[in-house]
């Protein structure tokens, strides 16, 4: 079989059904031994339970981390600025007023939500790096391990 095809197979393999984080991760596997496509698809799979052996971390159970600035959505803003909203109200009906009570609380609460919101995000960004430090480290010691054990069966890995 032509070594071109061959390694389109196994690239259309790994990135097809993912037995690792290889296609994720943008490592290249290539056969250098001319095996077959049945010999690369049997050393992808020995490799990729040494690996997570060795390494102690399975790819398919890990979930890339989100960021905690997502998860918020504004809330902070919108409660605060509808406490803000009540509490006018209630001081502006006090004077007959509850409308603009209400329209000045909002806004009053709106920007103490906004405030709070920032603070939150100041925190959650260096808990959100070291998240991800932490999951690519993960995944690079993967990678080095199921890189080793291809390298040691005839394979070229970038």
């Amino acid at each position: 079989m032509n070594q071109a095809l061959t390694s389109t197979a196994l690239f259309l393999t790994l990135c097809l059904f993912p037995i690792s984080t290889v296609c994720g991760s943008e490592l290249m596997v290539f056969p250098a031994k001319g095996q077959s496509i049945q010999q690369q698809n049997a050393d992808l799979q020995e490799c990729r339970n040494w690996a997570i052996n060795q390494s102690g971390v399975d790819p398919s159970k890990l979930s890339a981390p989100t960021s905690s600035a997502q998860q918020q959505n504004g809330k902070p803003v919108l409660r605060s600025a509808a406490a803000g909203a009540a509490v006018g109200g209630l001081g502006g009906s006090l004077g007959g007023e509850f409308g603009k009570g209400a329209a000045a609380g909002a806004v009053v609460g709106g920007l103490a939500g906004g405030i709070q919101k920032r603070r939150q995000g100041k925190a959650t960004a260096s808990v959100d790096q070291q998240t991800q430090q932490v999951y690519q480290q993960q995944i690079d010691r993967y990678n080095r391990a199921y890189s080793a054990c291809l390298e040691g069966k005839g394979y070229t890995v970038k």
